[in-house]
């Protein structure tokens, strides 16, 4: 059998030429797909720096999903497109087709939500700490999980099969397993909240609902926290959030409401000099910015004065630092202007016949008791 005999022959009721010329244009096909994917991912790397949008960054991860075996399927469906097929082929080339796009789509679709959460969950961390990688591990497992899903449904779908009793059958199952672990699947998704949204992250000082403690770990059900009398407590994801959270870690700084009682008989001339040698006590201290010392009330009792000051770093000891110097710097300076602290006395005044105080008696007033006035 001669080349020129070999030519003339049929496979498949197509001449052996036109097979020849399919296999060349496949071979050409894949060459050219591999060559501009490859050039146009060196381009948009080498063109990419620091200020370079998000976008020219991502562009070349995706392209590096590329699989080589869609590129060879597709290179051989551009072959067989030169042949003249018989009409039962057609439809099998189309269902190839569409076999090829959508896992090539699928695969670029996998790469984007890999780097775009990535950059997210890196993006969110705060202070040098690390990424959550369990959150970031379960949101990826469930985009990847819901595109595989409808990716083998688009693929079902094309070749014949009727996926609506299946798709029923997956929302019944999926219903009847969320009752059954609805509890967990409410810590589960709480869980993901909490990497999301960070109400707080491993290290910070929190208080919910009474309790304190310093954050050790967010599980997928569970946050440890470290009390301040050192037990660990263990608390729900679901049930932190539907509490109030207080995260002192992200305190800027420290607003202090300071009260001082003086004695009810202190002279006003004397009160004037107060709230003046308030302030100068509170701008005295390092790191310590005054707001304002009023004469806030006064009832028979005692003399009130509020001080408002911030401590300008969160840390709790340095709050109680400036806390402890301020007061027994007020206390020093009360004492030496012989101005005397407010006592929970009863004063009792006895009057003769004519109203004239003829003496008056100071005890200690009892919680409620009614205060008496008597004459004589």
């Amino acid at each position: 059998m001669d080349f020129q005999s070999l030519i003339n022959r049929n496979f498949l009721d197509i001449p052996f030429i036109s097979w020849i010329t399919a296999c060349g244009v496949a071979v050409l096909a894949y060459f050219v797909m591999h060559t501009f994917i490859g050039f146009f991912k060196r381009r948009l790397t080498a063109d990419s720096n620091p200020g370079t949008a998000h976008v020219t960054k991502l562009i070349p991860q995706i392209l590096g999903s590329t699989s080589n075996i869609t590129l060879i399927i597709t290179s051989v469906l551009i072959g067989v497109a030169v042949l003249d097929l018989p009409a039962r082929w057609s439809d099998r080339v189309n269902h190839l087709w569409f076999l090829a796009f959508g896992l090539q789509l699928a695969l670029w679709i996998n790469k984007t939500i890999k780097v775009l959460s990535k950059r997210y969950f890196n993006s969110m961390a705060t202070d040098g700490a690390p990424a959550s990688r369990v959150s970031h591990t379960i949101i990826v497992w469930a985009l990847q999980f819901v595109l595989w899903v409808v990716f083998a449904l688009a693929m079902l779908s094309n070749v014949g099969i009727n996926v609506s009793a299946f798709i029923a059958s997956l929302g019944i199952g999926g219903i009847a397993i969320a009752l059954a672990v609805q509890n967990v699947l409410g810590d589960l998704f709480a869980s993901l909240a909490i990497a999301v949204d960070k109400p707080f992250e491993v290290g910070d000082a929190i208080n919910i609902n009474g309790i304190s403690g310093t954050v050790e770990h967010v599980g997928l059900k569970t946050t440890r926290l470290r009390a301040d009398s050192g037990e660990q407590i263990v608390i729900a994801n679901a049930d932190l959030l539907k509490n109030t959270i207080r995260n002192f870690k992200r305190m800027k700084d420290r607003r202090v409401q300071l009260l001082v009682k003086v004695a009810s008989d202190t002279p006003p001339d004397v009160l004037e000099q107060v709230p003046p040698m308030l302030r100068k006590i509170v701008e005295e201290q390092p790191e310590v910015r005054f707001d304002r010392a009023h004469l806030k009330l006064f009832d028979r009792s005692s003399i009130e004065f509020e001080v408002i000051y911030f401590v300008l770093k969160p840390e709790y000891g340095l709050y109680m630092d400036k806390q402890q110097a301020v007061n027994l710097k007020i206390m020093r300076e009360l004492l030496a202007r012989d101005i005397s602290f407010s006592d929970p006395v009863q004063k009792i005044k006895y009057l003769d016949v004519t109203g004239v105080e003829t003496r008056e008696v100071r005890r200690p007033q009892q919680i409620g008791q009614a205060k008496l006035s008597r004459q004589f």
